[in-house]
């Protein structure tokens, strides 16, 4: 049947960014499947509760607690999965971010720092991924989480959004040296309701102007995330690699404008 395609039965997962937000939904979806996972992030308490709602499904959890802008701790986890678990199947780079900041205000130290957090902690846990991966009947999949602002220019992106280009891009260039045991697939969400868009989320002004600027006229939420991450990462998507999945709301033009003089 089809739907057996979206099974990931007995597998394991390494979900960076996993205490709430996308993370979770992505390690929730996982485990429903039929996956054992790893989440990964800096506050116990919301690892725990995603961990008991693991536990709820059936599969199992393990719990660690880490600063994930660290490219050691983030390899780390490779190991964790297979001494907890025994191997290690899928991973995806969940951690990322940087505040906006006008372009002239933008230092060198903030684009390396964005770089940094955003492609080198990926780049550590694909490379301590990749063996373990290997060691597989199946080999592997890995999921890198871009963002829109990855490809839509916006004012005061400068940093986010060249780092999350660079993910995009690393993220075609891996699956060309992993090919053909490891899958190396993006996914791009746009606007989704997280925590980190509660500011938008509370202010109806804000979220009607947004909602109205995307072509489904909605914002997204974190199981449409999950959702495509579970594709990618089953073999219903194991005819993808290199890839960058567009979860937007069907956006052409960024729908959050940050009011900015002009020069």
């Amino acid at each position: 049947m089809i739907l057996d395609q979206f099974r990931l039965d007995d597998r394991v997962a390494v979900v960076t960014g996993a205490g709430r937000g996308l993370g979770a939904a992505i390690a929730l979806g996982f485990a429903e499947a039929g996956a054992d996972v790893v989440i990964a992030a800096r506050t116990e308490t919301d690892l725990r509760q995603v961990a008991e709602q693991v536990a709820a499904t059936g599969r199992r959890a393990l719990v660690v607690v880490a600063d994930l802008a660290d490219p050691d701790a983030t390899a780390a986890l490779a190991d964790a999965a297979v001494e907890q678990f025994g191997r290690l199947d899928i991973a995806v780079n969940n951690v990322g971010g940087a505040l906006p900041k006008p372009l002239l205000d933008t230092s060198p130290d903030d684009l390396a720092e964005a770089f940094a957090f955003n492609v080198a902690t990926a780049h550590a846990l694909v490379r301590a991924a990749t063996p373990k991966m290997l060691a597989t009947a199946g080999g592997g999949s890995i999921i890198n989480i871009t963002s829109t602002m990855g490809r839509l220019p916006g004012r005061a992106f400068a940093a986010y959004a060249t780092a999350k280009a660079a993910l995009a891009h690393y993220t075609r260039t891996a699956a060309t040296d992993l090919s053909p045991r490891i899958r190396v697939n993006a996914i791009a969400p746009g606007s989704i309701l997280t925590s980190a868009l509660a500011v938008v989320a509370d202010n109806e002004q804000m979220r009607t102007a947004m909602e109205q600027a995307t072509p489904l006229r909605r914002l997204g939420e974190p199981g449409d995330i999950a959702a495509a991450a579970l594709y990618l990462a089953s073999p219903a998507g194991s005819f993808l690699t290199g890839k960058v999945l567009e979860v937007d709301g069907g956006l052409v033009a960024p729908n959050l404008t940050i009011p900015l003089p002009d020069l």
